[in-house]
């Protein structure tokens, strides 16, 4: 046990600002790794991955086990190798939320709302999913905020139109060339419709019945995975409602629910001091 005392004092003697630096850049990148894959299946590997690693060197370089060091040195370059294949979807993804953040739209000019602007857009939403879930009619609704989400705007088919509780239900209205795929709410305009979105995989691999999702809440669920967009959705086989942000999905929630959860979301950008400036009108794509 002294030994051992002794051997940890040496080692926090030998500690310099030079390798304080180095390891606050490694705690950074880890950092940043599981910031971007948080969320995901990959996240709890490579968190127990990294605690592994880091008590395996930590005692390997404490105590002397010639053997044992051979075996981690040998298998730690496969393992990081065989880690980016099994993960691969993940990382994918990770890499898509990086490129949507505001470092990846620092020069693309941001979409803010007065307070009014923000009740009167949130309870024209609520009001349609409300009348489209006693119908039963699907619907799949995404509000981008600070994220650019241009790539799936391009996939579906451009509107530009101030959105009303008339438009949203005339663009759900079944079997309407519009009706399958997203809208995608900028501001207060809707800006395109019959959106293809990218699909969820954190809950593909659960198959029990209360887990299984459609299409719509996938797309939701993907959505919000990558960007810091709200999605909401109404589902076409039994008319419940439910919003998916920052990678989570919460179901089966009532019109009041819906407005309480979007309008504090909203709220979070007044606290920021964005939401009180002034809209300004988007320019009609040529």
């Amino acid at each position: 046990m002294t030994k051992f005392i002794t051997d940890l004092l040496f080692l926090f003697e030998r500690v310099t600002w030079t390798s304080l630096v180095d390891i606050i850049l490694v705690t950074i990148i880890f950092y940043a790794i599981l910031y971007l894959l948080r969320d995901t299946q990959a996240e709890v590997v490579l968190r127990g991955v990294i605690l592994l690693i880091i008590i395996i060197g930590f005692f390997t370089s404490i105590v002397n086990l010639p053997a044992f060091s051979w075996l981690i040195r040998t298998a730690v370059p496969a393992l990081l190798f065989v880690i980016p294949v099994v993960i691969a979807p993940e990382i994918r993804r990770g890499l898509e939320r990086l490129g949507h953040t505001r470092i990846g739209t620092l020069f693309i000019p941001k979409t803010v709302l007065k307070q009014e602007t923000v009740k009167n857009l949130v309870g024209m939403i609520v009001n349609t999913c409300e009348q489209l879930a006693k119908k039963r009619y699907g619907a799949l609704i995404v509000l981008q905020r600070d994220d650019n989400l241009e790539a799936y705007i391009q996939s579906g088919i451009r509107i530009d139109a101030r959105v009303t509780c008339e438009l949203l239900y005339q663009v759900f209205f079944p079997k309407t060339p519009l009706h399958d795929g997203a809208v995608i709410i900028e501001g207060d305009h809707l800006i395109a419709a019959a959106c293809v979105l990218p699909l969820s995989i954190k809950t593909s691999l659960d198959h029990s019945p209360e887990h299984q999702l459609g299409l719509r809440h996938l797309a939701a669920l993907g959505i919000s995975e990558i960007s810091d967009a709200v999605a909401v959705v109404v589902s076409e086989q039994s008319g419940s409602i439910s919003i998916a942000h920052e990678g989570k999905l919460t179901r089966h929630i009532s019109p009041q629910k819906l407005e309480s959860i979007l309008l504090s979301i909203f709220a979070q950008n007044n606290k920021s001091g964005v939401a009180s400036k002034t809209i300004k009108p988007r320019e009609k794509s040529k």
